[in-house]
């Protein structure tokens, strides 16, 4: 850990609040710059030191290296604390953003998606795997334009060695989001990713995530993902286009091997039409206002998650595994569980 003085930086207020980390606004003293600072207390995080330290190798990896992943700049520490530097991210969280718009369409949701399709790749290309892909961990650093958006939060991000490696079996993530390998414990690799950015493309053209639709328990919501149930419902999907749906329906395959690339996701018809460097020489097409039909289903989410505990997900989950519960025979360990964003570190400004 690199032996920095603290006093390089004034902390001000408090912008998050995690399991054992505060974020807070700092200035650089020497030269006036803003950044966030994830204050994590060694203290609360003690038998998780792998976790930061996972995070911290992974961020010098990626970072100033693609203006849509959050960069780290510092990291020193004390006696009591660890500090992380990161990115300022003032335009707040992808809920929050959109539901302040005045509007929302699908081209903006294109752009989103190729913002985050291509950072993704960028971690692809390094063998780094993000594993918790979701609009918590989507920010924006200012709130002027769609494209001016990091992925953050890499604590459960993974090196791999290779690009076929499928090796990784601890389950983790957003239910919601995570992939059925993930839930089965039969190994997952990079194609993890890509089931999580359909369901992001599917949640911010509906307001709605696919599997949780319909669903009367968690239960219910990862047997639908097990078995890959979701459909296309009205009125949600009446004013979306069939080119859309296709790039959803290619990543939200049961069989990762089945699934989309990164590379091929971002070479998709959908993508490109909405891309402004597209070379398909066709007009962007006109695309019908979405936020009337998904504003309302956006918080109702939101809210839904905020209420749904860790160990409901545990007795969900559970009961797909068949396993007892220890790490020695890859059962589900309540350990090996990331909980959802009201206890994830977060580097997020919230008012």
């Amino acid at each position: 850990m690199a032996a920095l003085a603290p006093c390089e930086y004034k902390t001000g207020k408090a912008l998050g609040q995690g399991s054992y980390a505060t974020v807070k606004e700092a200035v650089k003293i020497s030269t006036g710059e803003k950044f966030a600072v994830k204050v994590i207390s060694k203290k609360l995080m003690r038998g998780r030191e792998h976790m930061i330290l996972n995070e911290i190798e992974v961020l010098k990896k990626v970072s100033k290296g693609h203006p849509n992943i959050v960069t780290l700049w510092d990291y020193f520490e004390t006696p009591n604390n660890l500090y992380l530097v990161m990115d300022l991210c003032m335009g707040g969280e992808l809920f929050d953003c959109i539901c302040e718009r005045g509007s929302f369409t699908e081209a903006d949701a294109a752009e989103i998606v190729q913002v985050v399709v291509s950072a993704v790749a960028y971690l692809h290309d390094h063998n780094i795997i993000h594993r918790d892909i979701k609009p918590e961990n989507l920010l924006f650093k200012t709130r002027n334009i769609l494209s001016d958006l990091v992925i953050a939060d890499f604590g459960l991000s993974k090196i791999v060695a290779d690009d076929k490696f499928e090796g990784l079996i601890t389950v983790c993530g957003t239910p919601g989001y995570m992939a059925p390998e993930v839930i089965q414990k039969k190994g997952h690799g990079k194609a993890v990713d890509l089931w999580s950015i359909g369901v992001l493309a599917y949640f911010l053209l509906s307001g709605y995530t696919p599997f949780d639709y319909g669903a009367s328990s968690q239960a219910d919501e990862l047997d639908n993902i097990l078995h890959g149930r979701f459909t296309y419902a009205p009125p949600y999907w009446s004013h979306v286009s069939d080119i859309a749906k296709d790039f959803i329906s290619k990543l939200l395959i049961v069989d990762p091997h089945q699934r989309m690339t990164i590379h091929q996701a971002l070479a998709h018809p959908w993508l490109r039409m909405y891309n402004a460097s597209n070379d398909m020489h066709t007009p962007t097409p006109t695309t019908p206002d979405l936020m009337p039909l998904v504003r309302d289903r956006f918080n109702q989410s939101k809210a839904l998650r905020r209420f749904r505990v860790a160990a409901d997900t545990v007795i969900a989950t559970n009961k797909f595994t068949k396993t007892p519960h220890t790490q020695q025979n890859n059962g589900f360990d309540i350990r090996d569980y990331r909980p959802t964003s009201e206890e994830d570190l977060m580097v997020i400004p919230r008012s």
